[in-house]
């Protein structure tokens, strides 16, 4: 972030600033509030166009922005609240981070919403669906626009609220309420961290404002690395390994899949899983002061990169493999992060955006062609019912296994070699972790659109590619897929990295609280032709050995019920992790549940509460005895009760 951000008093840009997260809400509350009354084309319609308007005015921004000389600024709306000396804003900061943010949410957001109308048509709680979609991208908007620790804590919030809402949408079923509440009670965990982290902000600099918190760190003395510090970034990062997945909190995302496909999208490709990376990345101040934190991220990183690669080598559920994938890229952007390439960190956020995007798009077309059919062991051949489909799907295929010159390849390619200064073991890692990554999504695609169709012939006489509304958003996708990573070519092709160099205002004090260079140094040329040369190779290395398995030798994975050996059993229940939780957290938290019921609940306030009531019948039984309506009698109970009353005055005076 650059040093001085200056607020904007110019009336017009403040509306549009405001406009950006507000329209998608005007859209959440028509759509909420006419739900069956209002025809589907105009829900489809209000809630896609909504999120595109958005997106409009992001560009306009993004323009204004770049050709009035690039300098952030601070749209203050109204003072929200004031509580002693702490005063939050309700205001929102423009910079090159946000502003990229913005075009990545509200882009990939509006294709996805169009994509929703041809997917969701048949559902019946069509105006519900994109209702909750609106809601999610203006909370997603307002995280990333907020200009203040506790806006985005907001934000925060309302993305794990929408993504309970949304995951568990078809609310009919009991295991995607579990689901549902599964992601809902993880990211509560994580978001505890963040909450804490924030209240130590304040303590520690008497502000939650980007602004002033971050000029702050840079020039207090004896921060770095300081007990302070540490426990700052330590704390803030729980809560992005609830929200970005990963290790130990990273169980809820596959089980996400329980929502609709669109759903799956949103939340892996543009929104809420990127909320993680992107909090660090804006408190990179913060992290360059804590290089324990950076080495403990870069570690957690990659073993989250390692553990969920593995897993997704045994899947077979289409989008169980997707998501696994998708927390095993976030292990990678949290790896970049580790090592202080914060750039390439954002750079393959981005291009993830894209081609996770197209990946769920294709997966849900697929889905959508077979009957919502989603084992793979039971699709096959299905490229010449669905060559639209195929063709953007391999596109993303390519792309998410690093193969030039699609966008993965640039933005993995950069992200590894980074990691390569910093630590050869760490490299050589995560080298494998982009092997498994390339075997076990070229093992998904040949399985899907290869060989012979393995499902039924009701499902084959259903085959058939997806409508426009469909398909025009995989095609947007996949040309984004294939020329995104232009925007940040390697220094061997190019001297000139224009992410790089737009981004790199924002870490100005935090070159300045560090005291060197925060990205790692450029490697020569060769060195770097050497990285790249390997990575594809080992790329195309995994590609071939899926192609001989799976379309040479036709290998079809094991059916349920068949006995593997002892390591496919293990990575094909993941770890057993969740049955591991299970038996260390839910069942021993369930047993104190329910003797606390039994005990402290039934017995005692149960017993004391009733215990009141009997007393009270007890002395009504009593006291309607004193009602005889006798007039002598009521007449001498007075007199007594003036004789006692008499003799306790004197008494007591």
């Amino acid at each position: 972030m650059q040093e001085v951000v200056m607020p904007i008093n110019n009336q017009e840009m403040a509306l549009l600033c405001l406009l950006v997260p507000l329209l998608p809400f005007i859209g959440f509350l028509i759509n909420g509030l006419g739900n069956r009354k209002l025809p589907k084309a105009i829900v489809g319609l209000l809630g896609s166009g909504t999120v595109l308007a958005s997106f409009l005015i992001s560009v306009y921004l993004f323009i204004d922005f770049t050709s009035n000389g690039s300098r952030p600024y601070i749209v203050d709306l109204y003072n929200w609240f004031s509580v002693g000396s702490l005063e939050i804003g309700f205001s929102f900061m423009i910079d090159q981070l946000t502003l990229l943010m913005l075009l990545m949410v509200t882009g990939i957001g509006f294709l996805i919403h169009v994509y929703s109308a041809g997917y969701m048509s048949h559902d019946e709680n069509y105006g519900k669906f994109f209702s909750f979609l609106n809601l999610f991208m203006f909370s997603m908007l307002l995280l990333v626009m907020g200009s203040n620790y506790v806006m985005m804590f907001v934000g925060w919030e309302g993305v794990g609220l929408c993504s309970y809402l949304l995951i568990g949408f078809w609310n009919k079923n009991t295991n995607y309420n579990n689901a549902a509440k599964k992601a809902f009670i993880m990211n509560r965990i994580g978001d505890l961290g963040f909450l804490l982290g924030i209240f130590l902000i304040f303590i520690t600099f008497g502000s939650v404002s980007y602004p002033e918190v971050f000029l702050s760190a840079s020039q207090m003395t004896g921060l770095t690395d300081s007990g302070v510090m540490i426990a700052i970034t330590m704390l803030l990062f729980v809560g992005a390994m609830g929200k970005s997945a990963q290790i130990p909190l990273f169980t809820w995302l596959p089980d996400a899949m329980a929502g609709p496909t669109p759903v799956s999208a949103l939340i892996h490709a543009a929104t809420m899983v990127t909320a993680g990376i992107y909090m660090v990345l804006r408190s990179n101040v913060l992290y360059v002061l804590a290089p324990t934190t950076m080495e403990f991220i870069a570690i957690i990183g990659l073993a989250t990169a390692l553990l969920a690669a593995t897993i997704g080598l045994a899947q077979n559920d289409i989008k169980k493999v997707l998501a696994y994938s998708t927390v095993s890229q976030l292990g990678f952007m949290f790896l970049a992060l580790g090592v202080m390439a914060f750039s390439s960190s954002i750079f393959h956020v981005l291009t993830h955006a894209f081609f996770k995007a197209l990946l769920f798009l294709g997966a849900g077309s697929v889905i959508h062609a077979v009957s919502n059919e989603q084992d793979i062991r039971n699709m096959g051949g299905l490229r010449k019912w669905l060559p639209i489909t195929f063709i953007t799907f391999l596109i993303g295929t390519l792309a998410i296994s690093g193969i030039p010159p699609f966008a993965g390849f640039f933005s993995k390619d950069e992200l590894l070699a980074h990691v390569f200064e910093h630590n050869k073991l760490m490299w050589a890692l995560g080298l494998l972790a982009s092997f498994m990554t390339s075997f076990y999504m070229f093992r998904l695609l040949f399985l899907t659109f290869f060989g012979k169709f393995r499902g039924t012939e009701a499902q084959r006489s259903h085959l058939h590619e997806s409508p426009p509304s469909m398909t025009i958003p995989l095609i947007v996708l996949a040309i984004l897929s294939t020329v995104g990573g232009f925007i940040g070519l390697p220094a061997v092709f190019s001297d000139t990295h224009t992410l790089g160099n737009f981004l790199s205002p924002i870490y100005d004090l935090a070159r300045r609280a560090n005291g060197a260079a925060l990205e790692p140094a450029h490697i020569d040329h060769a060195t770097e032709y050497i990285l790249m040369a390997v990575s594809v190779v080992v790329s195309v290395i995994a590609i071939i050995i899926a192609y001989i398995m799976y379309v040479k030798k036709e290998t079809v994975p094991a059916p349920e019920g068949t006995r593997l050996s002892p390591i496919h059993n293990l990575i094909y229940n993941k770890y057993y992790i969740d049955e591991i939780y299970d038996t260390v957290f839910v069942r021993p938290v369930m047993a104190m549940s329910t003797a606390f019921h039994r005990f402290v609940d039934v017995i005692v306030v149960d017993g004391i509460v009733n215990g009141f009531g009997k007393l009270v019948m007890a002395s009504g039984r009593v006291l309607r005895l004193t009602q005889s309506g006798v007039i002598g009698f009521y007449v001498f109970v007075m007199v007594a009760s003036i004789v006692l009353i008499l003799f306790l005055n004197f008494f007591i005076a």
